[in-house]
């Protein structure tokens, strides 16, 4: 864990890298990505930049078996929620079962909705307190599915949590922005009831709101279409939070003492493109920053509206078109997503899982090499689950 003196070398650090002031956008002092641009391709491996495993959940007993996706990664958990029951599973960092739990139901210490239909997972090692989000309500149990205590946040809330400190979450209000439409008033007009706020973890009171000095942008279209679920907006870091603000073209930095400082941003605005084309996703990780760039449409055709990865290399202040390849899987282009990264407190995590029929292609086609060479050869892509790679940062 960084002491105060390291968090706040690390704020210093950022605000030299990028150069930046709170007005200085149009100076060009702020690192950018400008859509209208064709940017070089810059081919990094992940072994360069990070630790790289493997792991195959090990499933033999039929109380771990699972159909979902990895959504909590420490040095000693990792955590699935099942789409088919509801259960959620903790696993060693091995692959080894731990424990489990299942509150699924309509009672009132039960949560509603399973797997993926869980907006938020946090898990908090040294307290053993799991927060599940979803709608409005934050439910809080222990590893071995201990009722503790609910959380409920404002009325017409949904929504995306990250950990803040040992008394807060952060909370994002992915409904705040699409419910200003449906009341049909003037987006521009409406009081500033930020969507970015902290809460008590342990009463939900809103602690602070996070108010943006720039100008929010109406992400509804004609027909009022937009993303309301996007897990890619926070995400914690050493020094604080990300915020993606899709909906400034601007990317914050909120720091452990509340100061709002930008980081990044997008050029031109999606104001003045249609369909609207929006910062999604950004997160910084040692030399670089990911980022991804999306259109939103009503029709999601992902051929024709592809989404565009980048990165920004901070020691040559250049930006690339992002392609991550991997020694040990020959042919396999990887895209860092912030979405499926997790900042625990102490180390960078993000995950891949990999299909094990096309790993088993793969394998005969003799484009495997190394530890993930030796442990596809030992599944069976009939009976196996798929594999994860797990991606430590360095």
């Amino acid at each position: 864990m960084m002491n105060s003196i390291e968090i706040i070398c690390y704020v210093l650090v950022i605000l030299l890298v990028i150069q930046c002031k709170s007005n200085d956008q149009e100076e060009g002092t702020l690192s950018y990505v400008d859509i209208s641009k064709k940017y070089e391709e810059k081919e990094i491996s992940l072994t360069d930049i990070a630790e790289v495993t493997y792991l195959h959940l090990k499933t033999d007993n039929e109380d771990y078996l699972y159909k979902g996706n990895l959504r909590y990664i420490s040095e000693k958990t990792i955590i699935i929620p099942d789409d088919i029951s509801g259960t959620i599973l903790f696993f060693s960092k091995n692959g080894n079962p731990k424990s489990y739990f299942n509150r699924y139901g309509e009672g009132p210490e039960e949560y509603p909705v399973k797997g993926r239909d869980i907006t938020s997972l946090i898990y908090d090692d040294k307290q053993d307190e799991v927060y599940l989000s979803f709608f409005n309500i934050i439910i809080v149990y222990s590893s071995e599915g201990k009722y503790k205590r609910k959380i409920r946040l404002p009325q017409g809330t949904r929504a995306s949590i990250v950990d803040f400190d040992d008394r807060s979450l952060f909370v994002y209000n992915e409904q705040n922005q699409f419910n200003r439409f449906l009341q049909n008033t003037d987006f521009l007009s409406q009081s500033k009831d930020s969507s970015y706020f902290r809460i008590s973890k342990t009463d939900g009171i809103v602690l602070d709101y996070v108010i943006s000095p720039i100008n929010e942008i109406d992400l509804t279209d004609c027909d009022g279409w937009r993303v309301l679920h996007d897990l890619g907006r926070l995400k914690r870091c050493a020094a604080g939070v990300i915020l993606c603000m899709s909906e400034t073209d601007t990317v914050f930095l909120y720091t452990i003492d509340k100061s709002l400082i930008p980081v990044f941003y997008k050029k031109p605005s999606v104001n003045n493109r249609y369909p609207k084309i929006v910062l999604s996703h950004f997160m910084d990780v040692g030399k670089y920053q990911f980022m991804i760039v999306k259109t939103l449409n009503n029709i999601i055709d992902i051929n024709k509206y592809p989404n565009n990865y980048y990165v920004f290399d901070k020691q040559l202040g250049k930006l690339f078109s992002q392609k991550l390849i991997l020694s040990d899987y020959l042919g396999k282009d990887f895209f860092i997503s912030a979405q499926n990264t997790i900042f625990n407190g102490e180390k960078t995590y993000t995950h891949f899982e990999l299909d094990i029929i096309e790993l088993k292609q793969a394998h005969r086609e003799n484009k495997l090499n190394g530890k993930l060479k030796a442990l596809v050869a030992s599944l069976n892509e009939d009976e196996d689950n798929n594999v994860f790679m797990l991606v430590e940062f360095k």
